[in-house]
């Protein structure tokens, strides 16, 4: 897998508590000013340190080129490319990659408000929970999940789905894994 990806890497002293993914294609448009965003509350709002790890599926545009300047300009950025598109892959890869104690990933067009990113991380920091997903609608497909990175390097093996129905899967394999599985409801974001 590791043939298939680049990753951009930069001296980053302190092991981040979250890696925050946003997996990307075609996003040159909307990338720069949504990871500085995010880069700005993750570093205001969080008790704790978060890297945010930007992963490129194979875009045809200046995506790739953005989030290799993003990852030099800020700091706790990586960026990762894959020569494959897919969000699924790019989850995955970033997790099975990541130095963090939890992982997480939403979209890149900030679909969920921020303020409720906390929300999914608590019940993972505090213990309450193995995995936590955003929910809108009864929906397993939802861009909004975070767990335990040793349950995910635990999980991502046995998830066989790297297109559609990764998420789906990835839920199953955990609830019949026994783990404790926390979902919050996730508001749309309004700008």
């Amino acid at each position: 897998m590791l043939s298939a990806m680049s990753v951009a890497l930069k001296v980053i002293t302190e092991v981040p508590t979250i890696d925050v993914v946003i997996p990307a294609y075609n996003d040159e448009r909307d990338l720069a000013g949504n990871m500085r965003r995010l880069h700005a509350y993750l570093a205001d709002e969080l008790p704790f340190t978060a890297r945010i790890t930007i992963a490129d599926t194979a875009s045809s545009d200046g995506t790739w080129p953005l989030a290799l300047r993003l990852a030099n300009e800020l700091s706790n950025v990586r960026a990762l490319h894959l020569n494959q598109k897919g969000r699924a892959r790019a989850v995955a890869a970033a997790w099975l990659t990541s130095s963090a104690r939890i992982v997480a990933y939403m979209d890149v067009d900030r679909s969920t408000d921020l303020s409720v990113l906390q929300q999914l991380l608590a019940p993972i920091v505090s213990g309450r929970g193995d995995v936590s997903i955003g929910n809108r609608f009864r929906d397993a497909h939802c861009g909004f999940k975070a767990m335990r990175a040793d349950i995910a390097r635990r999980l991502l093996p046995q998830v066989k789905n790297r297109t559609w129905f990764f998420d789906k899967e990835l839920l199953v394999v955990a609830q019949r894994a026994g783990l404790r599985i926390r979902e919050l409801p996730a508001d749309r974001f309004s700008a």
